[in-house]
């Protein structure tokens, strides 16, 4: 969950190709074997080669607005009806749906179980933070919250860690489900943690930035950011995050103090990649930009027109992102 990837992009870029769906979009791809996943509003998980043509789709019956998690030849993605579903990641069939009691709007994450097998683990509208066998669909524990859980769980040495719409941010053995601790920040926190060196980023929707010890739950510092939806990009001393206030803010990790901001026309609820020393973020201005990481400066940018929520999945060379009008825009280097 640090929000940086080893795939480099070489400026500039050009539309190479576009998918439509037929609702919005505000899932976030997963690129895995050349193939692309990605869910609609319309109710269906798209998966996708790397021209952009359809290899299938699957009908989940509701907005799927979670990115999928791949893993073990397997697509793993949460709906709005509450459905975690496991599919063959080659033909889109199902192997098992897991129903919880809420919505689902952050993406799976996955743990080791003491067994040696695997947990999918997510959190749902139910309060509950959900552990699922992976091979199976059959639940291995689930933790309660006071509220909703709405971001994705954040894993570190076998710790799950997440805040939720109770105020708290919680860790969560992944083993057994039981409450490692529990830190009161007083308002609700819909955003995902990011996780580097025993230190937690993440921010809440008051407007409140937060760097964290792990180890001791101590809140090291904090800092003004507007309200925050997405998950921090951390690369050495730069920690990225976009505020509904319209503004990417560029933090250091070791004090919190401001290095940089860039300031788009619409909230940016995405979360932001660092590739190399540059930074991919999309905003409801309709844009996707590229920024130096140093500096903030911007070294590129799109006009797709159409408000962007989900974040850009990013391979050599490329970027895959998806808007509010319903298509899958792809770009690459010229």
């Amino acid at each position: 969950m640090t929000g940086k990837t080893t795939a480099e992009i070489q400026l500039p870029l050009s539309l190479e190709w576009s998918f439509k769906t037929d609702d919005a979009i505000r899932s976030t791809a997963a690129i895995c074997n050349k193939m692309v996943y990605i869910g609609s509003n319309d109710g269906f998980l798209y998966a996708l080669s790397a021209e952009g043509k359809l290899a299938w789709k699957f009908e989940a019956g509701t907005s799927i607005e979670s990115a999928p998690l791949i893993l073990d030849d397997k697509v793993f993605f949460g709906s709005l009806e509450g459905t975690l579903f496991a599919l063959n990641s080659n033909d889109g069939e199902l192997a098992w749906k897991y129903q919880t009691e809420g919505q689902i709007s952050g993406a799976a994450q996955w743990a080791k179980r003491q067994d040696g097998k695997t947990d999918v683990i997510v959190g749902s509208y139910d309060y509950n933070l959900h552990a699922v066998n992976s091979e199976t669909g059959e639940k291995s524990w689930a933790y309660e919250a006071d509220n909703y859980i709405n971001g994705t769980a954040a894993i570190a040495n076998n710790i799950a860690c997440f805040g939720g719409c109770d105020g708290f941010f919680h860790m969560v053995d992944t083993r057994s489900g039981k409450l490692e601790k529990s830190i009161d920040l007083g308002t609700y926190i819909a955003s995902s943690a990011s996780i580097l060196d025993g230190f937690a980023y993440f921010g809440n929707y008051d407007g409140i930035f937060y760097g964290m010890e792990l180890k001791s739950g101590k809140i090291l510092w904090q800092q003004q950011a507007g309200s925050i939806v997405g998950s921090p990009a951390i690369s050495g001393k730069h920690i990225v995050i976009g505020s509904k206030n319209k503004n990417v803010y560029c933090f250091n990790a070791k004090d919190g103090e401001i290095i940089w901001t860039f300031k788009t026309l619409g909230k940016v609820e995405a979360s932001p990649v660092i590739s190399d020393k540059k930074v991919v973020i999309a905003s409801g201005d309709g844009r996707l930009y590229v920024l130096d990481l140093k500096t903030g400066k911007k070294l590129w940018a799109y006009e797709i027109g159409s408000p962007i929520l989900g974040s850009p999945a990013i391979v050599k060379n490329k970027i895959i992102v998806g808007a509010e009008d319903g298509n899958i825009y792809c770009f690459g280097t010229k």
